[in-house]
């Protein structure tokens, strides 16, 4: 197992942020690069929730079917069905809060357990990097919604707020 855990701000709205994460349209790939659009797929959506297979090519090509939930304001948690690496109930959590300039303070937590030697070597490289390669690939993706328009004041062009969840 391992347990990853770091802290990043960005002038970006917790509005924005959140729309970002349980953005599911097709456009999806396009903002979280890692995101192979040949594994990603959307089983169902709702108000609250999304079940989603997401996939990429870091680690020789992992996917993971995951629950993803955003009842709780501010928090948005995704946690493994079934996946090629890790075992279900393995999850991530990004929780936002409004950082005191009106930008975002984001906290990440990922938990993950591996379920084949493949995942052992996946969590070992987690283990070793993880917290480097997260944390640098969430900045890369706020840094995009920054370059393209999305303000501290809302979500900006494309991406769904909470509100518009029914749009799914």
């Amino acid at each position: 197992m391992v347990q990853i855990r770091f802290e990043v701000e960005t002038p970006l709205s917790p509005e924005t942020v959140l729309a970002t994460a349980t953005d599911f349209s097709d456009g999806r790939p396009e903002i979280w690069s890692d995101i192979d659009p040949a594994k990603y797929r959307v089983h169902a959506s709702g108000p609250h929730s999304a079940d989603v297979t997401e996939g990429g090519k870091s680690f020789g090509g992992i996917w993971a079917r995951e629950r993803y939930d955003w009842s709780t304001p501010g928090t948005v948690t995704a946690e493994v069905q079934a996946s090629n690496v890790f075992r279900s109930g393995s999850r991530w959590e990004l929780r936002v809060r409004p950082a005191a300039d009106g930008g975002s303070r984001i906290e990440w937590t990922s938990i993950r357990r591996p379920n084949s030697l493949r995942g052992v070597i996946v969590v070992l490289m987690l283990r070793l990097g993880g917290r480097r390669y997260l944390s640098a690939y969430l900045r890369k993706t706020l840094a995009r919604l920054e370059r393209d328009g999305h303000s501290a004041r809302g979500a900006g062009k494309g991406l769904k707020t909470c509100e518009d969840r029914s749009l799914h």
